[in-house]
């Protein structure tokens, strides 16, 4: 027991788990659930690592969108790009913080940049691209890598879920190949279990070699009400517990589960200003959610020993 979430404090949110994975693995309890149907899906961007000041595929895209505005003066009065020339980043993270609530016409705009931006890409050429990205990039403002930014009681979770049978999967709105690259190396997560939006794919044959090539169109946006149909249609199952902190994780949270069996939905709440940020904006609504029917509200500040990886600075 004293190696069980090892980062987490003691306290009402962690007997909350470890109770809830003990009566699913009893077999001889009323709330048995059997291995196949052990399912655990994460959000990613504010659930297993750092979303502030923006989300971290979104410094990756802005980068490329600078780079396109550097090559076409003429983008540079046009948003996302003039923004990501002038590196606004009250705009840009704005446009997230507007989708969460109901407001997509910035976001509709960034959309249809990022596909421009990988258009005819190859899935190689993409990988190698955030590959790079994460061995050199560092966060703005925590003085640490992208690759220290993941959370490491979330890691614990995942860790110890999967001791206990369950199967993990990443559910998020960011991007699916952007998360691939990594995911393995940060939370053990392989690249079958990601979910996620998608751009568009075409095959191709260039000179006798066979390609996949991303397109200038998205494929799905998932968040939102999408994550659930996502979900189902990649697993085909009905996780049993989930983890999300924000608006765009509000449906999934919800599917988890059926209303006579047993499930635990997390909440991560963002407020731990010395070691992290401390927020609620995009999260009001689930976070009210979450009170009116007693999900369980994760702590960062009162819950979490240590945000980070020791020793990932």
């Amino acid at each position: 027991m004293a190696d069980t979430l090892p980062s987490w404090t003691d306290g009402e949110t962690r007997t909350a788990i470890v109770d809830f994975v003990e009566r699913v693995v009893d077999e001889a309890g009323p709330d048995y659930v059997e291995p196949a149907s052990r399912v655990a899906v994460f959000d990613n961007d504010g659930t297993l690592w750092c979303e502030k000041p923006m989300p971290i595929q979104l410094d990756f895209t802005i980068r490329r969108l600078g780079e396109m505005a550097d090559d076409d003066a003429s983008l540079q009065s046009q948003q996302p790009w003039k923004a990501a020339h002038e590196n606004d980043m009250d705009w840009l993270g704005g446009a997230m913080v507007k989708h969460y609530h109901g407001d997509d016409g910035d976001l509709k705009l960034l959309m249809g940049a990022i596909t421009r931006a990988f258009d005819e890409v190859t899935v190689e050429e993409y990988d190698a691209r955030v590959t790079a990205f994460f061995d050199d990039a560092d966060h703005p403002t925590l003085g640490r890598p992208y690759r220290g930014c993941g959370y490491a009681p979330m890691v614990d979770l995942l860790r110890y879920l999967e001791a206990n049978g369950f199967t993990t999967y990443i559910a998020s709105g960011g991007d699916r190949d952007f998360m691939r690259p990594v995911a393995g190396e940060l939370y053990g997560v392989p690249p079958e279990r990601i979910i996620g939006s998608a751009l568009g794919l075409s095959y191709r044959e260039r000179e006798g070699a066979p390609d996949l090539l991303y397109k200038a169109a998205m494929d799905f946006f998932d968040d939102g009400p999408e994550k659930p149909v996502r979900i189902w249609s990649r697993i085909g199952r009905r996780p049993i517990l989930s983890v999300g902190n924000s608006n765009g994780d509000l449906p999934m949270l919800a599917f988890t589960g059926l209303p006579d069996s047993p499930a635990l939905r997390l909440l991560l709440l963002h407020d731990d200003g010395e070691r992290e940020f401390d927020y609620v904006a995009g999260a009001e609504d689930i976070l009210e959610h979450a009170r009116r029917n007693d999900w369980t509200v994760v702590s960062m500040k009162d819950d979490w020993r240590e945000v980070f990886a020791p020793g990932t600075a």
